[in-house]
């Protein structure tokens, strides 16, 4: 297995919750965190800023590149793509991380929250993959990951909320139809994984506790369940591991892990399966 020492690792949406869990996983290694958000001030309910999850990552012992962007604005994530390689020199890891949720049926989804959603989820995936993978190509074991579900056409998974399933399984095309676009062998020089992750159970983070009830927050797991099923994905060959849908918690059980009970916020409490799933 290899580890991520030395290696620069760009993440959209990394100011809380599962982003924030990633950066610091890979900071333990000794990796070049890119944090990036619209977040630079405290918010009253949402704790936590690019720079106070910066200054985590170096106390983990990475270094960190603090980058306010809009994912949604695709000159921004030029310059912060450009911004990273002057100071790192490189990108070997790309996690498309940030999303946007309004779980509404179709006739209470407003045209704003269409478009937010559409933007950060299935747009910023595709705008910052193709501005990070020129720089890809040029290092080995480059890898993306999306944080998106595996795809199913159940007339179930679209009805409740369409316009969210919509935007979610559009990250998860960019990487079906990325990952054979940029495979080893594909005439590019360097293969690059890319790959999409997403969680057996809800996880903690301010989506699920503003959008579902409490009983549902003590149902979840902590985001480090995330975090660790990323690092073991991010850190196997690129080039054999490609195009896949993994689910956190198969990926830990394939990597030796069998005690989930210290993932779980309420140790005990029955599990609430994630959207998608089932």
């Amino acid at each position: 297995m290899n580890d991520l020492r030395g290696k620069t690792i760009f993440i959209t949406g990394s100011t809380r919750g599962i982003g924030r869990e990633i950066a610091l996983r890979c900071a333990r290694d000794g990796a070049q965190v890119v944090i990036t958000g619209k977040t630079v001030t405290a918010h009253a309910k949402l704790p936590g800023t690019i720079f106070t999850v910066a200054n985590e990552v170096v106390q983990a012992g990475g270094q960190a590149l603090a980058i306010q962007m809009d994912v949604r604005d695709a000159q921004a994530i030029k310059a912060a793509v450009e911004q990273t390689v002057a100071k790192f020199g490189r990108i070997d890891v790309l996690v498309n991380n940030a999303s946007a949720i309004s779980m509404t049926p179709s006739l209470e989804t407003t045209a704003k929250r269409l478009d937010l959603m559409w933007e950060v989820n299935m747009r910023a995936t595709f705008l910052v993959s193709q501005a990070c993978i020129p720089y890809l190509k040029q290092v080995d074991n480059a890898h993306i990951l999306t944080l998106s579900p595996p795809l199913n056409m159940d007339a179930k998974w679209f009805a409740p909320h369409l316009a969210y399933t919509i935007s979610k399984y559009g990250m998860s095309l960019c990487t079906l139809g990325m990952a054979r676009e940029f495979a080893a062998g594909s005439g590019r020089i360097k293969g690059i994984g890319i790959n999409c992750l997403w969680p057996r159970t809800t996880i903690a983070t301010a989506a699920i506790e503003f959008n579902f009830p409490a009983e549902i927050l003590r149902a979840s797991r902590k985001p480090a369940i995330m975090a660790d099923a990323a690092y073991a994905i991010l850190t196997r060959e690129s080039s054999t591991c490609s195009g896949n849908f993994f689910i956190d918690e198969e990926v830990l059980r394939e990597a030796g892990v069998w005690d989930f009970e210290q993932y779980a916020v309420s140790p005990g409490t029955p599990l609430f399966s994630d959207l998608f799933l089932g």
